[in-house]
Parts: C-alpha cells; sequence; structure tokens
C-alpha cells in the first residue's frame, strides 16, 4: 500500500503520491507534528498558516494514474481517508518515545527554589528508585521531570 497527501489551505493546494509508511513520517508526519513546515510544490505549508492535512492510503497509483492532472480523484477513488487515524498513531508514538519533559534549573538555593516551583500545588516526594520506575516505566501521567541543582 502507499499514501498519498494533500496539504491545502483555501483554494491553493499541493499533492504528493505513492510515499511510503516510512516517507510519510519523514517528509510529513514529521514536521507536521513539530510545527515545522512541509516542503511541497512550490512552497512550505504548516499547521500555523492554517493549511490542511489529508493522507490517503491505497494501491500505489501509476503514471498513467497520475497523468492529465487525474492523480488526486485516482487516488479518492481507490483509497481511504486515514488522516485522523494516522495522525493519532504518530501522536502517541511521538509522546512516547519522547518520554517526560525534563527541566535542569541551575540556583543559589535548591530548597527555596523548590519551594517557589511547589507552591500552592500538591505535592508529594517520592524515592529516586520510585522516580526512576516512574520515568523508565514511561508512566503516562508523568509529563516532566525538574532536576534541581545547588550552585556552588
Amino acid at each position: 500500500m502507499a499514501f498519498h497527501i494533500e496539504v491545502a489551505t483555501g483554494k491553493q493546494h499541493a499533492r504528493s503520491f505513492n510515499l511510503t509508511e516510512e516517507e510519510l513520517g519523514r517528509t510529513v508526519l514529521d514536521p507536521w507534528l513539530s510545527g515545522r513546515p512541509i516542503l511541497l510544490g512550490d512552497r512550505r505549508w504548516t499547521r500555523d498558516d492554517e493549511s490542511s492535512l489529508r493522507i490517503l492510503e491505497g494501491p500505489e497509483l501509476s503514471n498513467q494514474d497520475l497523468a492529465f492532472s487525474q492523480g488526486w480523484a485516482n487516488a479518492q477513488r481507490s483509497s481511504a481517508d486515514v488522516t485522523a487515524t494516522v495522525l493519532k498513531a504518530a501522536t502517541e508514538g511521538r509522546r512516547a518515545q519522547r518520554g517526560p519533559t525534563t527541566i535542569v534549573i541551575h540556583a543559589e538555593s535548591a530548597l527555596q527554589t523548590v519551594a517557589d516551583l511547589v507552591s500552592g500545588h500538591d505535592t508529594e516526594t517520592v524515592s529516586i528508585d520510585e522516580a526512576r520506575e516512574r520515568i523508565d516505566g514511561r508512566d503516562p501521567a508523568l509529563a516532566a521531570v525538574i532536576l534541581v541543582v545547588q550552585k556552588d
């Protein structure tokens, strides 16, 4: 199976056909989900400029299928719109790979910095082993790890 994509803003659009799963991820999904532009046709497309992305999955289209500007019509006839499922899977995959955001704060007073950070929030103290386990286990509720390093 191949992927066929269309990026559009208003009346402007660009299309690409016969992408492999790897090409789709590298050239379309990774940039799209991280806010970088997709280079397609003669311009750069981003989600920020209110572009829409459609992804179809179906048989590879031959040169004859693509001739006379009939590629997209032929792709729509022979393929399924998988935009929502592909974007959802790619988003979840990126989240699982990435793990929690890690922030290192260098502070004069580690104790005061931690007090400032947690002020007004529910907090709990956990052992380093439990923290490691939650990080390594990819606890889906874990959003960030903050390390406060005291300056000498």
